[in-house]
């Protein structure tokens, strides 16, 4: 009884705050901050185009949905990722994990964005100063999950936000909470999962960056620095509703169905779809779909995405190789590898 007072209690907190901040988008469009948080992670849920919130388990589940690490077959795991992103931006990600028996599961992950040099520029020098910078963006994550009962799971994560360009820079955190129900209704392989993500304060830049010299033309005053004072933003806050269906047709033969609906503050609602078919749990082959009715269709980078992977067991340790393909309109196509370990 008290287990459900406490789900109780968090789906009223869910639908609070999605009552009181999340608002469709509209006018805010594009007004939050902090991109980087939305940037996926791991093959395996980019190739269903991000619908996995009650189907990724273990470690791969972190970025979708904390409540999920706990759901890992195996104790300890650790993963690698590498995404070409938009406009040559580079994101490699790791993340480490470890179920501890009657206390839950523990995870560590690190995401972080290679831009490469930028040239500095500036009102006199146009073409550059022949100085270049380099923007740091970095995502750390401390994650926590548990089972509260052999069907329900719930997790948490902090994540310390972390940007740098030139010499301007800002800090913060943020939180990613998430609920996950197995066999819903009592209907073997159906499941339901509640996320919400990226919670936490406003965020801030700051830096000798911001300093700006001050010429004074009728010399009423000497020349002098003044400081300018960087406009607040929030975080790209989501509130996500995911349902999943496991198909099993034989002893080696089954298929994963998910769909996801996203609202945030920042931008239109999102629907993700996404399959997954396996070969006895060896062989995988995935694609999805995200459709956004509210906007028009040219406002959607991404298209299609698809996917296969490999798992396979060299006696101590299971390995996990995964690949998947995110079609882009106005940049070059996204490729993803994930590289997965498991003991």
């Amino acid at each position: 009884m008290k287990k459900i007072k406490f789900i109780s209690s968090l789906l009223l907190v869910a639908l609070f705050i999605s009552s009181s901040v999340y608002a469709g988008g509209g006018s805010r469009n594009g007004t939050a901050g902090a991109a980087q948080l939305l940037i996926p992670v791991g093959a395996r849920g980019i190739s269903m185009a991000g619908s996995t919130l009650v189907g990724a388990t273990g470690v791969e589940a972190l970025f979708w949905n904390p409540a999920n690490l706990v759901r890992g077959d195996l104790s300890t795991n650790v993963m690698f990722s590498n995404m070409n992103y938009l406009a040559d931006i580079n994101v490699s990600y790791g993340a480490v994990s470890t179920n501890i028996e009657g206390f839950g599961a523990l995870a560590f992950s690190l995401k972080s964005l290679s831009i490469g040099e930028i040239p500095v520029t500036t009102v006199t020098n146009p073409d550059g100063t022949g100085q270049t910078f380099t923007p740091s963006f970095m995502t750390v994550g401390l994650t926590y999950a548990r089972m509260l009962s052999d069907r329900i799971s719930v997790g948490i994560t902090a994540n310390l936000i972390s940007e740098q360009m030139a010499l301007v820079s800002t800090m913060g955190v943020g939180f990613n909470i998430g609920i996950s129900y197995r066999n819903l209704a009592n209907v073997d392989g159906l499941s339901f999962a509640v996320v919400l993500k990226n919670l936490g304060p406003q965020m801030k830049y700051d830096g000798t960056g911001l300093n700006v010299y001050a010429i004074s033309d009728d010399l009423s005053r000497p020349n002098q620095y003044y400081k300018l004072d960087a406009a607040e933003f929030e975080l790209p806050s989501t509130l996500e509703l995911g349902m999943g269906y496991n198909l099993n047709f034989n002893a080696e033969n089954a298929l994963i169905l998910n769909g996801v609906f996203q609202n945030s503050n920042f931008y239109g609602d999102e629907y993700k779809f996404g399959a997954e078919y396996s070969y006895d749990n060896t062989f995988f082959v995935r694609g999805g779909y995200l459709f956004m009715p509210e906007l028009e269709s040219d406002n959607n980078v991404f298209g299609l995405t698809a996917g296969v992977g490999l798992n396979y067991n060299l006696g101590g340790a299971n390995v996990k190789i995964d690949y998947a393909f995110r079609e882009s309109k106005f940049f070059d196509n996204n490729h993803i590898f994930s590289v997965t370990l498991g003991f």
